[in-house]
């Protein structure tokens, strides 16, 4: 399978783009560069708040992005077709995290161009005196976001970029200093984001705009970060050196309760937010940009350069387009049924397409047989494993052009388009014959007596073959009658935040001690997500209609002490594959607990689509690795001795 490098075509600065005022979506136009001179006017200031609702699109939907929240957790290992990007970052043996070629330098290198286009706007709009405090807000919200996002990675992070400490630089600077945690969080991060709770609307300016809800989740969430890192329980090392004391004489508890508080104060006042019915509703491509999601990184269908992405076939993989789907997809393309029912001749009958539960395959990511076993263990009561997977892969070859109506498959029998043709199975089961010495399944997989579709059961997923991750797969509505354009990027929206994650944040806080309201202990929140996981209204591998609710059974289930582990167990229920996994343990302090070992099958040949040999694997992960490396092109660019440029860099690499 072919891979493509990553590439970024980006200046000093994020492409701008100008807001049309007649209109309540955003108008992107290209530009090639943001000068001083430009910001001083009404409309660069308009396009410098554009740009940083397109500069979402570098980091959230980019599938290497989207493998350093994953890989190396108890989430994900590399798959069958890993390049060194990938497996570098897994500590299991098969690469060293290099600052070079780990994918870090994706976050480094896009926020802070846009960290001082929001410098420039919040500067340049007060002095021309028309825009108004909600525009500012969102100037506001997206440095503190980008700061946020930058000192859970690397620890402290210069907020000087050569105009003194939040302003915004117009020259060529090739010297920094970075600022301590605290100084990140107290200077930068707090200050905006409260600023922006208060300025921002409740509705958004513009359809996807930010709000006052989405600056309390990050604020709500940046208050328990912070907690955890002023508690440090398992001594986890901050670099540069500093003492775990808040600069304005708060303690971990404080923060915890604020970000209880804040939490709450947006359940409760929730503007046009909200849950969806069910967790089906959350993902589902038809429902995009529903009330849940509070803030996504945009695409379109229409135009490749509005996009962002390439919409038909380039090869993919470049910095905007949206493959973040395709990292968690095995090679489907390999299943193979027959054309006669008495002897094998083989035929492609699960073609690639552009559709929600398919997409291009890469294989880049795989998930662990604990996943299956632990994670997601209750399959029948809670939605959300059918709501997370694609566990069926169905015959479409007519939309190949394929004449034959009915080919045959497991056991020589028929099937039709639309049809099983490979079923993961929900549990183990006996009597599943892997020997294919009948039949060809050319994927390894096994049949059952009286099935016409091919088995697998969780015993034996592998880095090769394993339910592929269909919230992110791709939707099309220009496929027409054929297979669409699957090697394309993706034109759905990928979502950054989402209001479900408002329950967990108080919970958590509740779990570390915070004094909680009525009726919002941290198993009555949980409790709310935890029933809405329970109401089924679509069976998604079952392409059927089912309305049921299970949301009884769910809450009693629910243990009455609710711990830091059950709710990791939670998120990894609700936010499985979308990014969160690293920060989450990073957060907590639990990765190196998490995710030291873990099994999975096709270890002895990675290339064998027979093997079901399983084993553990053992991860190497230090204190140290809690901080990812700097990318070595930002050292290299710094006039620096190779003295100073070691100690600028985190301690391990």
């Amino acid at each position: 399978m072919k891979h493509i490098k990553i590439k970024k075509y980006i200046t000093t600065v994020v492409a701008s783009a100008f807001l049309v005022s007649c209109t309540n979506v955003l108008e992107e136009n290209p530009r090639a560069i943001f000068t001083p001179d430009y910001f001083s006017t009404q409309e660069g200031v308009m396009g410098g708040i554009t740009s940083m609702y397109g500069h979402l699109r570098y980091m959230y939907g980019n599938g290497y992005f989207l493998n350093t929240g994953q890989i190396a957790t108890d989430e994900s290992t590399w798959g069958q077709n890993s390049d060194g990007n990938v497996k570098n970052l897994d500590f299991s043996g098969v690469g060293t995290i290099n600052p070079d070629t780990s994918n870090t330098g994706i976050v480094w290198n896009n926020t802070f161009p846009n960290i001082n286009t929001a410098s420039g706007v919040i500067e340049n709009a007060t002095k021309i005196g028309t825009i108004s405090t909600g525009l500012i807000a969102e100037a506001r919200f997206f440095r503190a976001f980008d700061y946020f996002l930058l000192v859970q990675t690397f620890g402290g992070v210069p907020l000087d970029l050569g105009a003194g400490e939040l302003k915004f630089n117009s020259s060529t600077v090739r010297t920094s200093v970075r600022n301590t945690v605290p100084e990140v969080y107290s200077k930068a991060i707090f200050p905006d984001l409260i600023q922006a709770v208060n300025d921002l609307p409740v509705a958004g300016r513009v359809t996807g705009g930010v709000t006052k809800t989405v600056a309390r989740l990050y604020l709500a969430k940046a208050y328990l970060t912070f907690g955890w890192w002023l508690e440090n329980p398992n001594s986890i090392p901050t670099y540069p050196a500093s003492s775990r004391t808040d600069l304005d004489g708060h303690n971990a508890a404080w923060y915890f309760q604020q970000a209880y508080d804040i939490a709450a104060a947006a359940i409760d006042d929730p503007g046009s937010f909200g849950l969806v019915p069910s967790f089906y509703d959350v993902s589902v491509a038809t429902k995009d940009r529903n009330k849940e999601m509070l803030l996504y990184a945009d695409h379109t269908q229409s135009s490749a350069i509005y996009n962002g992405g390439d919409l038909s076939y380039s090869g993919g993989g470049f910095s905007t387009d949206y493959f973040a789907g395709w990292f968690e997809q095995f090679n489907y393309t390999g299943v193979r049924s027959s054309t006669s029912s008495s002897e094998w001749k083989s035929v492609s009958s699960v073609q690639r397409e552009a559709e929600q539960h398919l997409g291009r395959p890469w294989t880049m990511l795989a998930p662990p047989i604990e996943v299956f076993k632990n994670t997601f263990a209750d399959k029948v009561n809670d939605s959300r494993y059918d709501g997370t997977f694609t566990t069926v892969y169905r015959g479409n070859w007519a939309k190949a052009g394929i004449a034959q109506s009915v080919l045959y498959n497991a056991n020589y029998l028929p099937v039709a388009n639309g049809e099983a043709i490979l079923t993961f199975l929900d549990d183990d089961t006996a009597g599943i014959d892997y020997s294919n010495s009948a039949f060809n399944s050319s994927i390894g997989a096994g049949v059952l007596p009286g099935r016409a579709d091919y088995v697998v059961e969780p015993s034996v997923f592998s880095r090769i073959c394993y339910p592929g991750v269909w919230k992110l797969g791709p939707y099309r509505t220009d496929n027409g009658t054929g297979l669409g354009s699957p090697n394309g990027s993706s034109t759905r929206p990928f979502p950054v935040a989402k209001f479900s994650e408002l329950y967990f944040i108080a919970a958590e806080a509740a779990v570390k001690g915070a004094m909680v309201q009525g009726g919002k202990s941290a198993r009555d929140l949980i409790n709310v997500i935890r029933a809405r996981a329970g109401k089924w209204t679509f069976n998604n591998n079952g392409n059927v209609v089912k309305v049921q609710d299970n949301s009884a059974a769910m809450m009693a289930a629910t243990p009455a002490v609710i711990t830091i582990d059950y709710i990791l167990a939670e998120r990894s229920r609700e936010y499985f594959g979308e990014g969160y996994r690293w920060y989450d343990l990073a957060r907590t302090q639990k990765w190196i607990q998490y995710a030291n070992s873990f099994t999975i099958a096709g270890a002895t040949n990675p290339n064998d689509w027979k093997d079901h040999t399983v084993k553990t694997f053992t991860r190497t992960i230090t204190t140290a690795n809690y901080l990812r490396p700097i990318p070595v092109s930002q050292l290299n660019a710094l006039e620096m001795s190779a003295e100073e440029k070691a100690v600028y860099q985190n301690p391990g690499y």
